[in-house]
């Protein structure tokens, strides 16, 4: 049986990547997985090395993609790479936190454009990981906002004229304020879970924009916002 579309997910091991993974997999699409370590419900795996530099990540991971796609074009790549890290100024953590986010956010980001620029098909769509309080300041949490804010700028600059991505292809941000995730659960006990943003919500949305059904505007910078269960995509704008 032939795949009705071919993806892959930047992130795919984790718990929103894993969600992706297998929502894509469930409407017959070949999914291949970019992440520390393998998926094993996606049809290829690309495991980074983290001892690598950003310019040997981007040369190891696009051989791999270039690889496992051969002539095949894809009809997104779906970023859900990131983490979190908090420290003011003031903290003695502040740069190795810093650090950290920005080899998180901001080095798969940029990695997972290259790959849209060369692999999306004409049309295709590619989503980042933004932040909601990173359009604001982040005082107690300044390294994450740093690398968040500079993901809502790749955005923008993926969406405008000469960005180097294929005709009529989408570059769209999401800024989620908290992802309901197993380990948010963990941490966050006694938090209103009914303003966590489901999964579930997220991996039907890329599957929606892939499709072309609902797409924003290239460049839309969009916070999920979620209020007694129920997530509302409102634009920055």
């Amino acid at each position: 049986m032939s795949s009705q579309g071919r993806v892959f997910v930047y992130g795919g091991k984790g718990a929103l990547g894993s969600t992706v993974v297998k929502f894509f997999k469930s409407k017959n699409y070949w999914v291949g997985s970019i992440d520390l370590t393998a998926n094993e419900e996606a049809d290829a795996n690309v495991v980074v090395k983290p001892a690598e530099s950003w310019t040997e990540q981007e040369v190891s991971i696009g051989t791999e993609v270039e690889s496992l796609l051969g002539d095949n074009k894809l009809d997104a790549v779906l970023c859900v790479a990131g983490g979190w890290a908090g420290g003011n100024a003031s903290s003695k953590t502040l740069v190795k936190n810093a650090d950290l986010m920005w080899k998180q956010s901001v080095w798969t980001s940029v990695v997972a454009s290259s790959l849209a620029a060369k692999h999306l098909k004409d049309g295709g769509l590619i989503t980042l990981p933004g932040a909601q309080p990173a359009l604001e300041g982040t005082p107690g949490m300044i390294g994450y906002g740093l690398a968040k804010a500079a993901v809502h700028q790749l955005v923008k600059s993926l969406a405008a004229d000469k960005s180097g991505l294929p005709p009529n292809c989408s570059a769209i941000g999401i800024l989620p304020v908290t992802l309901d995730t197993p380990m948010n659960r963990k941490w966050m006990p006694d938090a209103d879970h009914s303003t966590w943003t489901p999964l579930e919500f997220i991996a039907q949305t890329f599957y929606n924009w892939s499709i072309g059904e609902g797409r924003p505007e290239s460049g839309s910078l969009l916070q999920l916002i979620t209020k007694e269960g129920k997530t509302e995509l409102v634009s920055t704008a």
